[in-house]
């Protein structure tokens, strides 16, 4: 018999900056780069010459961004645009945590990132939203993949 799946809500996976999460958000993604470079070498002599048609790739770096789209609101609890303005305003690193609702002790993305660009669209009859853009400052303390060290 096969085993029922549950699959993730995306309401439950939310975004903290600077201590406080991130208010009326209606989406957020996270995005993981790698930035590669191309290695093509001169195949061997006795390989055919077609054999140097695929290229080897490395990899030169690694990123983390995020993005987060909300709603903006008069009277803001969490973390709107408005209370994020001041840390962008400071130009410097704010600490980010990615996690699941309700489980919140324990992060699966946490780190210094830089507010990259913070934007407000405000159409005449609709509601006001925001868009905010974040971009990793270093290696993360937490992100998928990483190897946990134990103390």
């Amino acid at each position: 018999m096969e085993e029922d799946v549950k699959y993730i809500n995306g309401s439950d996976m939310l975004v903290k900056i600077a201590g406080k999460a991130v208010a009326n958000c209606t989406s957020h993604t996270t995005t993981f780069t790698s930035e590669t470079k191309d290695r093509a070498v001169k195949p061997v002599a006795s390989a055919p010459k077609s054999a140097g048609l695929w290229k080897r790739k490395g990899v030169t770096g690694l990123s983390i961004s995020i993005s987060a789209e909300g709603l903006r609101a008069w009277k803001e609890t969490e973390n709107g645009l408005m209370e994020i303005a001041p840390d962008w305003g400071k130009g410097q690193s704010v600490e980010v945590e990615c996690f699941e609702r309700e489980k919140d002790t324990k992060p699966y993305l946490k780190g210094k990132f830089v507010i990259a660009s913070m934007e407000s669209s405000m159409p005449a009859q609709d509601d006001v939203t925001y868009s905010i853009s974040l971009e990793n400052d270093g290696e993360p303390e937490i992100y998928p993949g990483k190897e946990v060290v134990a103390a």
